[in-house]
């Protein structure tokens, strides 16, 4: 089974042959939550979800009536 290296721990990360780039892992030591960025070699990168608080924060937007 390929591998890579978490880049929060540095920790080796085992990746399924099946998976493909965009596809998220995650690491076993850290619990960071990856995504492939690269296949040859395989390159992983810490994965982060978009906080949807940070949109509601902002009241620097105009509403539109239709």
């Amino acid at each position: 089974m390929p591998t890579s290296i978490c880049p929060e721990c540095e920790e080796e990360v085992f990746v399924d042959v099946e998976l493909e780039q965009g596809d998220r892992v995650s690491c076993d030591e850290c619990h960071s939550n990856l995504v492939i960025v690269g296949l040859d070699p395989i390159e992983l990168d810490l994965y982060e979800e978009l906080d949807t608080d940070d949109y509601a924060e902002k009241d620097d937007f105009e509403a539109h009536e239709y």
